[in-house]
């Protein structure tokens, strides 16, 4: 076991190390943790319609339902705001945070992946007609800047809201955001920028300064898109959307995906690195967009497109936080003999109910013990086995609202699935872990703390 951990901590620690201080990772994270007040009041309008309107109309209360659309309205207002948007929130902020950690003007920067992902959407659009139109629609179809010609309907200017506004716009941004803030990254730190006397107020010197680089910054975004456009025969989304968001979607419900995600995050944690940090670009990147497309699908009354999504890691896999460490201080309380391990556990036990584990962690330690090396990476293994199957069975929902990362256990997996077997499944996955757990800490008893 030794032996097995310092070739870890050899080969892998390092890599890890240098993958959480990759400023593009860390700005990616950064900019996904920036949308939560988004996500959150989307999810909260999301939950209260399914509570006032889905729910009631499955069981015919039409008069409670009617009664209470002034609240569905505003609900759908707050999603509009929110959710739905959730693609042009996110192109503002990934901006913005890759220009703070290159330390150049931040607002400068979200402006010019902002206008970037707009240029990626398509605009024109063609509506065919099942019968021919009389003179009077034509004109006044017309003259609303459409045109009308072989039964059908197109014009410019026109964005697919529900199409690319929310999580389908998320890797477009990523790739193309990157570009243009490549471009107006270099500007600013090679000082090609325009200078303001310092007499100038500081807001218009700013603005003024990221002139030269945002506009580069534009033009080259304007080439690539228009060139897609003209000599592909498609526009940037729809092609990075087919050949590379999808295809990533597509592999990430796969239990492989699930199941080595789960693992990394655990052998990070065990070596000191904040797993869910460091692999926080990829789990947001790929599981985050799914479960916000779910959440869209759940608000417009369509089928959930995925099975697993961010949030089911930590309702099934990580209950009080990696490693489920929650279930690990329970045991402990219940059947550690170990003073100083009690100890811990008492001060742990009330932060871990609401998913913080850092005081298990490097408190106990669990980070490089080789006693609780085993569980603490086996029960998150075995636990989202149990979770992943039985979502893929239909036995549980999926999860269809997003949740605040420290909402205790029991509640969160009720509010994200508005399902009540997922807390049953919850419970179930809790008390394996916790028997997991078990026989590691009467093991423990009988190891001396100076010799851990």
């Amino acid at each position: 076991m030794n032996s097995f951990i310092e070739w870890l901590n050899k080969h892998l620690v390092p890599i890890a190390s240098k993958i959480g201080s990759i400023r593009w990772l860390v700005a990616l994270r950064d900019a996904f943790i920036a949308i939560m007040p988004a996500t959150m009041a989307g999810s909260i309008a999301t939950v209260l319609n399914a509570l006032v309107r889905d729910l009631p109309t499955r069981f015919g209360w039409t008069g409670f339902v009617n009664s209470m659309q002034w609240l569905i309205g505003i609900n759908s207002q707050v999603w509009t705001g929110s959710l739905a948007i959730l693609g042009l929130i996110f192109a503002f902020t990934f901006g913005y945070q890759l220009a703070v950690q290159y330390k150049v003007e931040p607002i400068t920067g979200g402006i010019v992946t902002l206008g970037t992902f707009l240029m990626t959407l398509p605009q024109g659009y063609t509506i065919a007609l099942s019968k021919a139109l009389s003179k009077a629609d034509v004109a006044t179809i017309t003259q609303g800047g459409a045109a009308v010609a072989n039964n059908s309907i197109s014009g410019w200017g026109f964005f697919n809201f529900n199409a690319y506004f929310g999580a389908a716009g998320f890797f477009t941004v990523m790739i193309m955001g990157a570009v243009a803030s490549a471009i107006y990254i270099w500007f600013m730190k090679k000082n090609i920028t325009i200078k303001m006397p310092d007499s100038v107020p500081p807001a218009v010197a700013k603005a003024f300064t990221g002139i030269i680089p945002a506009s580069v910054a534009f033009y080259v975004s304007g080439v690539i898109t228009w060139a897609i456009t003209t000599y592909g025969g498609t526009t940037i989304i729809e092609l990075i959307s087919k050949t590379i968001q999808e295809p990533l979607l597509h592999m990430s419900q796969g239990y492989g995906a699930v199941l080595l995600m789960t693992v990394l995050v655990q052998v990070f944690w065990f070596f000191g690195l904040h797993g869910t940090n460091v692999l926080g670009p990829v789990l947001d990147g790929i599981w985050l967009t799914a479960q916000v497309a779910n959440i869209n699908a759940f608000a417009q009354g369509k089928v959930l497109p995925y099975t697993w999504t961010r949030n089911a890691f930590d309702l099934y896999a990580w209950i009080g936080g990696a490693g489920s460490t929650l279930l690990l201080l329970l045991a402990i309380l219940f059947f550690s003999k170990r003073d100083d391990q009690r100890a811990v556990a008492k001060m742990a036990i009330a932060p871990g109910f609401f998913n913080i584990n850092e005081p298990v962690m490097f408190g106990m330690p669990i980070v490089l013990d080789p006693i609780y090396f085993i569980p603490f990476l086996l029960a998150p293994v075995v636990m989202v086995t149990i979770a992943y199957f039985a979502l893929q069975f239909g036995w549980v929902s999926p999860i269809k609202a997003n949740i605040v990362w420290s909402m205790p256990p029991i509640m969160n997996s009720l509010v994200a699935t508005l399902d009540w077997r997922a807390p049953i499944l919850q419970i179930f996955n809790g008390i394996i872990g916790f028997l997991i757990y078990l026989p590691f800490v009467k093991a423990a008893n009988r190891v001396k703390p100076e010799t851990i």
